[in-house]
C-alpha cells in the first residue's frame, strides 16, 4: 500500500516538470523562427539610426573640408604662389 502512495507522489510531483517540457519541446521552433526574423529584419527605428549616423558623418566630413579650404584659401591669399591654391582648387571640386 505505502509504495503505491509513494508512487501516486511521485507521479503527481513530476507531471508538472513533464508538462513543462513538452510545452518547451513544442514551443521551441516557433521561438527560433521568431528569432531568426528578428534577426534579418531591420526595423524603422533601426534604419532611421542608421541614416541619421551616416548624415552625422556627412556632415563632419563637410565641416573638416570646410575648414580645410578657409585654411588653404588664407594660405593662398597670403602667397599665390604656393601649392595652397591649388588645394583650394582640389577642395572646391570635392565639395561637388
Amino acid at each position: 500500500m505505502t509504495r503505491v502512495f509513494a508512487v501516486c507522489v511521485v507521479v503527481l510531483m513530476t507531471s508538472g516538470c513533464i508538462a513543462r517540457l513538452a510545452a518547451d519541446v513544442v514551443t521551441a521552433p516557433i521561438k527560433v523562427v521568431s528569432k531568426t526574423a528578428d534577426v534579418l529584419t531591420t526595423s524603422q527605428s533601426e534604419a532611421d539610426e542608421k541614416r541619421g549616423r551616416a548624415i552625422r558623418k556627412d556632415e563632419e566630413r563637410a565641416g573638416k573640408l570646410a575648414r580645410e579650404r578657409d585654411k588653404a584659401q588664407r594660405a593662398c591669399a597670403k602667397n599665390p604662389e604656393n601649392d595652397a591654391c591649388a588645394r583650394v582648387d582640389e577642395l572646391n571640386d570635392e565639395f561637388g
